[in-house]
């Protein structure tokens, strides 16, 4: 068996494209819905394209479809008016709409499955070194998403607000980065054993 003839995640990635559908029917602010979509709408269909050449472990490709749909919903309500946030602020009785921290949590918990996918496949490194570079990875992705949001705060200045959902909270960059660090921990303490045995068994169908 080929990479070509490996069963694609076609559950997953049509999930995904119903929830962009709803997503982007009457969002709550278009020019937030497009930055905050758009990691969604353009990784997701280049991942399917690419599959035949690059095919992606059932626990890669779940983590894509998973980490889109949060990308989605808070695209589609913004971060800060998220239902789901507002029901946990209640319940918890937190200060503030934590749907923001739960999409940084999950910046580092599902980006943890593809670099260690991506590395492994590469370098055939394993272990300790290998859960050192994943997690390493996510952490700068997630510093460069901050730069992206300080760059879109000095261009757009108060209409990037609802895109930067700081909610007022001083430490939001610092928080945001640090969630996804603990996500990218989480990730590989959690599912290291069981992605690896699905990458054990991808490279052995693989052509030599």
């Amino acid at each position: 068996m080929t990479t070509q003839h490996l069963p694609r995640p076609r559950t997953a990635f049509a999930g995904v494209a119903v929830v962009a559908a709803w997503s982007a029917w009457q969002p709550a602010d278009i020019t937030t819905w497009w930055m905050e979509a758009i990691p969604a709408l353009v990784g997701l269909p280049l991942a399917w394209l690419c599959w035949g050449r690059y095919p992606w472990t059932r626990l890669a490709a779940w983590a894509m479809a998973l980490h889109a749909v949060i990308l989605l919903v808070g695209a589609h309500y913004t971060y800060a008016l998220t239902p789901l946030g507002f029901w946990l602020q209640e319940a918890f009785d937190f200060s503030r709409n934590h749907y923001d921290r739960l999409g940084h949590l999950a910046q580092g918990f599902f980006p943890a499955i593809l670099a260690r996918e991506v590395i492994h496949r590469a370098t055939r490194l394993q272990g300790r070194w290998l859960a050192f570079l994943a997690t390493c990875f996510c952490l700068a992705f997630s510093a460069f998403y901050e730069l992206i949001e300080w760059w879109a705060a000095l261009a757009m200045g108060a209409g990037a607000d609802a895109f930067l959902a700081t909610q007022g909270d001083p430490w939001d960059t610092q928080w945001d980065m640090f969630l996804a660090l603990c996500g990218a921990i989480l990730a590989q303490l959690f599912l290291a054993a069981r992605h690896n045995q699905q990458l054990a068994a991808l490279l052995r169908r693989a052509p030599h």
